[in-house]
């Protein structure tokens, strides 16, 4: 199975989990690299995507959203997987959930696209991705900066989409 693993990313966390994600379902017998979204014009040669994006202000990057509006038609032809990552892991406990429920607003950015699946990861929170103030406002919040990547996770979540391939 061709699989197109197309990813927008910011600050590389986004693009360090979709090689992962290439990378597992290769391991499953699939043909999939991983390639930013403005290197790919077309999914038409391709068996299904996988399409992830960083997540800035409750949105995917600019990118991922003009990739989905260019290839829609295309998408609607092929079975489509989405991820996000964003930072829901880095704030304290009460924010987490709320921030989870960004994963709902991204899936609305699709309009009519039904993804097979979506998962919204935690990605890598540095301070030098954020202005002074919103620096100061996460650590007297509680948040943190680190590498929150659920590996075990993400490569769970890979080999979910591979075995609906293997089970087809």
């Amino acid at each position: 199975m061709r699989i197109a693993m197309v990813y927008a990313s910011a600050d590389g966390s986004t693009a360090e989990i979709a090689d992962r994600i290439a990378e597992r379902l290769r391991e499953h017998g699939h043909d999939a690299s991983a390639r930013p979204v403005r290197s790919v014009l077309t999914v038409g040669d391709v068996d299904a995507v996988v399409l992830g994006s960083a997540v800035h202000g409750r949105q995917w990057l600019d990118d991922a959203t003009a990739f989905v509006n260019t290839n829609r038609q295309a998408l609607h032809q092929r079975p489509l997987w989405t991820f996000s990552v964003g930072m829901p892991d880095a704030l304290p406990r009460p924010f987490r959930k709320m921030a989870r429920t960004e994963e709902t607003g991204i899936i609305d950015q699709l309009g009519d696209l039904q993804p097979c699946g979506h998962q919204l990861f935690s990605g890598v929170v540095k301070p030098s991705q954020f202005p002074l103030a919103s620096r100061v406002f996460l650590r007297l919040a509680g948040g943190r900066y680190g590498d929150f990547r659920d590996w075990p996770a993400i490569d769970r979540w890979a080999a979910a989409i591979a075995d609906h391939f293997n089970l087809s």
